[in-house]
């Protein structure tokens, strides 16, 4: 006997589970899809299929986003230690396998074209070690796996005005203390040609901006109201950006060190009205266990990955050398 609503054969599993946490906290399927590294196309059936499964609708497909029903607030009171109880015997037996047997290194970063370089040279440092790097554009979500000690040591970034909220048991080291953050526009832009640009000469383009960023929308509506203007702003990840930018649809603000693509330009802002605090974050040391690498070296070799994009980047390079108060980079500025 079949009832109602019900799909028979399928059984709830903790990536279920989890898929349902991150709908409910981003608000969105589009931003759980996202978070959760899939399409929202195969989501939003993973979650059709979910409901079949318990028999009821879950969330309200809204035009602000999804919001949970009674019965999804229901299932997630039951779902969230579930989740989190796994994370943490997951985080455990990986730390003992660490301590059994090889080594293991787990990084995370909010995205730096500095990263590959990072985990190049702790790979060579470590090159027995079981290295897994996890990606975020959530600085505090990150910050709190490495509280929990999901994570040994992350790379983030704090925009400048809406400081990080760091919780207890976590280490801050300072890679640089200010990083102006620069602007990608078309190269066919009437202002491509000039090295650097106003907020004001580019107060009517469409702005992109990524909302799930801890900060960035905040900060840049800061900056906005700061130079008195008020552009159209469009919400879109950073994948989103790069085509629509080449295409001439918007412009986005942008971190000295983005690579060269086809289609944009880098330019500083005039005055430096953008910029971020770029941080290392480590655990607290514990009594009676040592790290596999001490944070010192940690910054060390992000430092030297930071330095190397720095002066590949043209427009950077070309800041660097003229800017006296560059003292707050990791290395030092040579003409």
């Amino acid at each position: 006997m079949r009832t109602h609503g019900y799909a028979p054969g399928v059984e709830l599993e903790v990536r279920h589970l989890r898929a349902l946490c991150a709908i409910a906290d981003t608000g969105s399927v589009h931003k759980a899809a996202r978070q959760l590294g899939m399409t929202q196309p195969s989501l939003t059936t993973q979650l059709r299929r979910i409901e079949q499964a318990v028999g009821g609708q879950l969330f309200t497909r809204e035009r602000t986003g999804s919001r949970p029903t009674p019965l999804g607030r229901f299932l997630l009171c039951r779902a969230r230690p579930l989740v989190a109880e796994m994370s943490a015997l997951v985080s455990e037996t990986r730390a003992a396998a660490g301590r059994s047997g090889g080594e293991s290194l787990r990084i995370g970063s909010t995205g730096s074209p500095a990263v590959p370089g990072w985990l190049r040279r702790l790979r060579s440092r470590l090159p027995e070690a079981d290295t897994t790097f996890h990606m975020d554009v959530r600085a505090h979500e990150l910050l709190r796996m490495v509280a929990s000690h999901q994570l040994d040591a992350v790379f983030v970034h704090e925009v400048e005005g809406t400081p990080l909220h760091v919780p207890d048991g976590v280490d801050l080291h300072v890679l640089v203390e200010r990083e102006p953050q620069f602007v990608a526009i078309s190269a066919t832009h009437p202002a491509a040609e000039r090295p650097v640009l106003s907020l004001q000469e580019l107060a009517r383009e469409r702005w992109m901006v990524d909302p799930t960023a801890d900060g960035e929308w905040t900060g840049l509506r800061r900056v906005f109201a700061d130079a008195g203007i008020s552009p159209r702003v469009v919400h879109g990840d950073n994948m989103a950006a790069a085509d629509l930018v080449a295409a001439g649809e918007v412009v986005a603000p942008c971190q000295p060190t983005s690579p060269a693509r086809p289609g944009w330009v880098v330019r500083p802002l005039l005055g430096d009205p953008l910029a971020v605090r770029l941080l290392l974050a480590t655990p607290e040391p514990r009594p009676g266990t040592k790290p596999v690498i001490e944070p010192e070296t940690l910054l060390g070799d992000l430092e030297s990955a930071y330095r190397e994009v720095a002066w590949a980047s043209e427009p950077y390079r070309h800041w660097l050398l003229r800017h006296d108060d560059a003292a707050s980079l990791p290395f030092s500025v040579v003409a």
